[in-house]
């Protein structure tokens, strides 16, 4: 599937209804990245749940607990709040949610594409900033 140069954000989410019409709520982290701007209006694309053997990030998730607050290729403004262990950068977002950016220092904010996503934290490489 081709994804257009214009994509502002993507998420998964379910659509809630009532007798009155249905609803799709733009996670907080598209609003706080400034992906999307609240009043603001946007096409929105739907696609089919994955499939059985699709490639999905939902695929791993664990019924009952939360899931990590940013997906593959998704952009990201970040602060360097630490360094870990290996001497990569370490950002914090939604709940800690921990987010490693090698070749960053403390208080560096850069603008990344997360590449990487586990349960417990995620990776990023700079597209811009420093």
């Amino acid at each position: 599937m081709e994804l257009s140069s214009k994509l502002r954000c993507l998420f998964s989410d379910v659509i809630s209804g009532s007798d009155d019409g249905h609803l799709l709520e733009v996670p907080r982290r598209e609003i706080e990245s400034g992906a999307v701007e609240p009043g603001g209006t946007y096409r929105v694309a739907i696609l089919a749940p994955a499939t059985t053997g699709e490639a999905d990030s939902s695929a791993t998730h664990t019924p009952g607990e939360p899931q990590p607050p940013v997906e593959p290729g998704e952009i990201r403004y970040v602060e360097i709040e630490d360094i870990g262990k290996q001497g990569d950068g370490i950002a914090r977002v939604e709940r800690g949610y921990v987010i490693i950016v090698p070749e960053t220092e403390v208080g560096d904010r850069v603008k990344i594409e997360v590449t990487q996503v586990k349960p417990n934290f995620a990776v990023g490489e700079i597209i811009d900033g420093r």
